[in-house]
């Protein structure tokens, strides 16, 4: 049984207008809930949060006045669910709070396979839907190939690590990388196997990612848009491809519309394909995924790239701490043992 005899659970009291305040959530307390039949309590013990939350906090989004939605892993404490037993590890999408009630097969609901020497936080990184996007990505939008040169914006994020991890076991050729400060670029370069990497603050985004990539792209991840999505259209070589992630550079401003890139007919004049990723529609290709990492994790060729914030009560600066891009890789907030 759980040790604690309170849950606690984040809400949305309003919508914001720019980058959100922490006036707009509040907590609340309730009894640990009991599991009705076919149902299962798990305590969470890490919360994930991401980029795609700022959206839902928009009109259309998240409910208000009810508990918000995220990806988390937790710990089974009561189950009247076949197949769950107390003290199995899930993953879900009821985060923001201390406890859910999951049910097996609903929203993703599945116990989180222990393999050994693998740390928990890598099954909500690079093997969890961070991973399983940059997978999609490469695999499946982008039909990436050996040799190839890539471009991924946001790179020091959560996706863009696991873009940069994954494309090299594919063996990617000349990569390239954009993130926000001096030091997120020297880890690119350093530690992350990128060959080139720029600071998007540097000056236009297309000429930094035209001198990194003087002879052209094959292949982009695109975490931010704007900009940085006109760069790539202008860089890449005929018949390239763009599998769009994220829109991070409009994220704050819903309430106008976004600037469409100036040279979007290029796509037409250099035969390129541009196509969305969702990672909700590749459940299937989880196992995929495990096999190709699991062993590069366990012999420690690579690692989860994360960032962990300790306490629930700092779920939202943790939140922020992302929009302000203050991670490098996943961001995690860590809140039971």
């Amino acid at each position: 049984m759980t040790t604690q005899r309170t849950a606690r659970a984040f809400q949305l009291a309003a919508r914001p207008h720019g980058f959100p305040t922490a006036d707009l959530f509040t907590v609340e307390e309730s009894p640990v809930p009991e599991p009705a039949p076919g149902t299962a309590v798990v305590e969470n013990v890490y919360l994930s949060v991401d980029p795609y939350h700022r959206e839902l906090m928009d009109e259309g989004g998240w409910e208000l006045g009810v508990p918000l939605e995220g990806r988390a892993i937790g710990r089974v404490t009561a189950s009247r669910a076949p197949g769950l037993t107390e003290g199995d590890l899930v993953f879900h999408r009821a985060g923001w709070r201390t406890h859910a009630v999951v049910t097996p097969g609903e929203g993703g609901v599945r116990t989180v396979p222990s393999y050994d020497g693998v740390p928990l936080a890598a099954h909500l990184s690079i093997l969890g839907g961070t991973g399983l996007t940059a997978y999609v990505a490469l695999t499946r939008t982008l039909e990436f190939r050996a040799g190839q040169d890539l471009f991924v914006s946001a790179a020091a994020g959560g996706v863009g690590t696991a873009v940069a991890r994954i494309a090299r076991l594919l063996g990617a050729g000349r990569l390239i990388g954009s993130a926000g400060t001096p030091e997120k670029v020297a880890r690119l370069t350093g530690e992350l196997g990128f060959d080139a990497a720029f600071d998007y603050h540097d000056g236009p985004v297309g000429e930094l990612l035209a001198k990194a990539a003087p002879d052209g792209i094959d292949a982009y991840v695109d975490n931010v848009g704007g900009d940085h999505l006109e760069g790539a259209i202008s860089v890449l070589r005929d018949h390239g491809r763009i599998a769009w992630v994220g829109a991070i550079s409009q994220y704050h401003s819903a309430h106008e519309p976004p600037a469409a890139p100036r040279n979007l007919f290029d796509i037409v004049g250099k035969s390129l394909r541009l196509e969305g990723v969702l990672v909700r529609d590749y459940g299937y290709a989880q196992a995929e995924l495990e096999a190709l990492l699991v062993p590069h994790l366990q012999s420690g060729l690579i690692a989860p790239d994360v960032t962990v914030v300790d306490g629930f009560d700092r779920t939202v600066d943790g939140f922020f701490g992302m929009l302000r891009g203050e991670n490098t890789g996943k961001m995690l907030i860590k809140i039971a043992d």
